[in-house]
């Protein structure tokens, strides 16, 4: 195994280093991030038919959120906010590419069975990934 020093790599976050990552001001700023990612994608997705993919914008804001107005270094945290956008952006594109079809049967489903069908959605594909 080749030494790190000999090949010029060196690791941004070092092995000897800990610092936190998940952590409730990450959790929070993403699950915010992608309330606002995830309702502006179905806005989009419902009126053109098509979505964007939020993964570079999320990362950008977080980390301005982050460092600028939290004042957080961890780019560690960063990208955990960042993961939690992108998958809440995601979700929402599933749900509103999928529940038009039981409108389209004529079916009406309530608040709770869009928020239950989105949710075992969700947890089947984190499962399958």
């Amino acid at each position: 195994m080749a030494n790190n020093d000999s090949n010029g790599f060196k690791p941004y976050v070092p092995a000897s280093e800990r610092p936190r990552e998940f952590t409730v001001v990450a959790m929070i700023t993403g699950a915010i991030l992608a309330i606002i990612f995830g309702a502006a994608n179905a806005y989009l997705g419902l009126i053109v038919g098509m979505t964007v993919s939020a993964s570079i914008p999320a990362a950008v804001i977080s980390m301005a959120v982050l460092r600028i107005i939290l004042k957080r270094t961890s780019i560690l945290e960063n990208n955990i906010v960042q993961t939690i956008t992108s998958t809440g952006e995601a979700l929402a594109a599933g749900v509103i590419f999928t529940l038009p079809a039981l409108f389209i049967w004529q079916l009406r489903p309530s608040l709770l069975t869009i928020s239950i069908i989105a949710l075992a959605g969700g947890i089947l594909g984190t499962i399958l990934m």
